[in-house]
């Protein structure tokens, strides 16, 4: 298996980064490089996230790293990262 991370994956860390930088660069540095490492988890135990079943018949998962959730979907023998947020933040999706 193998991680990959989609464009609105990737827009996440950078929104996160933005707006954690505001307050403590540094500390913002340090979560985006957390929350973009935490993925490698997966490929040891790829099902160990709570299965969302409005998604089905696709394999979408979600798992908490610290304060932060990350959705990712199964596909044969890759793993998806489809988005992360804050679990304080207000969420339209």
């Amino acid at each position: 298996m193998r991680i990959r991370w989609t464009s609105r994956a990737l827009s996440d860390l950078v929104r996160l980064h933005e707006f954690l930088s505001s307050v403590d660069r540094q500390a913002a540095a340090r979560a985006v490089k957390s929350l973009s490492a935490s993925p490698q988890r997966l490929l040891a135990h790829p099902r160990i996230g709570e299965r969302l079943e409005e998604f089905e018949p696709r394999e979408v998962r979600h798992i908490l790293i610290g304060g932060y959730e990350t959705r990712y979907e199964i596909e044969g023998s890759d793993i998806y990262v489809l988005r992360l947020w804050h679990t304080r933040e207000e969420r339209s999706d």
